[in-house]
């Protein structure tokens, strides 16, 4: 995710505008709180792009060029600004200064401390593009294998971990947390599934393969003493049934999706035995 108060650091003393939605009505490309930072050379967040992002850009840098502190308009968002969305913004404008740093290094604090675990099991060629799929996104993503070399060429927003029972780390994931299982072993898959499973408060619980090992699965599971009601918990294959495609980035965009529903979306996570500032048998493995 794009976070403003690096650039803020960067660029404040050549002066730096913040454009905040400080309220959004209708249909709107962003919600109120989305913020933009503005220099004379660059920009970084968004709120909402199209002509109401330029239209902001240009005032920002009128007023780093005058040396005006503060605005607030009020923006319909119809033909007249060349956009169609048919609601309405009111954008507040001001001069970042040191407390505003100060606040947003905060708030980004805070906000990357709350966002929600999402635990990847193995480093493979799936694993790997799914971890570079949601590097951007919201989550508090960690790769985990029993193999070395798992961090090789990913992102600083991923953590990896090397242990030699990644069961472990279902044991110690937080409440509410995710598990992504796609390991070199359709054993140690079994394991990590039920362990997950069992544990009955995962926001998702999503294993690489096919109808035929979700059913091999929940043959095992049962026969060990599971219940059946919590099998609901478990998507597999992840990805869904309806694109049949096995390449590693598209079951990783898929999967990305599936995590958004289930973490952001504020609904219960979906399973099924087919695929289961205020200032069909598609086999995946």
């Amino acid at each position: 995710m794009t976070t403003l108060s690096p650039f803020l650091a960067r660029h404040l003393t050549e002066g730096v505008i913040l454009a905040r939605i400080a309220r959004a009505e209708g249909s709107t490309p962003r919600e109120a709180g989305a913020t933009m930072a503005v220099s004379a050379t660059a920009i970084a967040g968004t709120i909402g792009g199209g002509q109401l992002e330029f239209h902001c850009v240009d005032i920002a840098r009128a007023m780093l060029a005058s040396g005006e502190e503060q605005r607030r308009i009020e923006i319909p968002l119809g033909p007249q600004m060349g956009q169609c969305c048919g609601g309405r913004v009111v954008v507040a404008l001001h001069r970042a200064d040191v407390v505003d740093l100060a606040m947003l290094a905060a708030r980004e604090k805070a906000e990357a401390a709350s966002r929600p675990a999402v635990l990847i099991f193995g480093a493979g060629h799936t694993g790997r593009a799914l971890a570079l799929a949601l590097a951007p996104l919201p989550f508090a993503t960690s790769l985990i294998d029993d193999r070395d070399s798992v961090s090789d060429g990913l992102p600083p927003a991923i953590t990896c971990i090397r242990m030699a029972d990644p069961v472990e780390a279902v044991e110690h994931a937080p409440a509410g947390a995710a598990f992504v299982i796609l390991s070199h072993s359709h054993a140690l898959d079994y394991r990590l599934a039920e362990a997950a499973v069992q544990r009955g408060d995962a926001s998702y619980i999503g294993m690489i393969g096919s109808a035929t090992k979700r059913a091999r699965f929940e043959a095992g599971f049962l026969r060990s003493g599971g219940r059946r009601e919590a099998l609901s918990l478990l998507t597999c294959p992840i990805g869904g049934a309806d694109v049949d495609d096995k390449r590693p980035e598209v079951i990783a965009a898929l999967t990305a999706a599936e995590l958004v529903r289930s973490l952001l979306g504020g609904k219960e996570p979906a399973a099924s035995a087919a695929h289961a500032t205020g200032r069909g048998e598609t086999i995946r493995s």
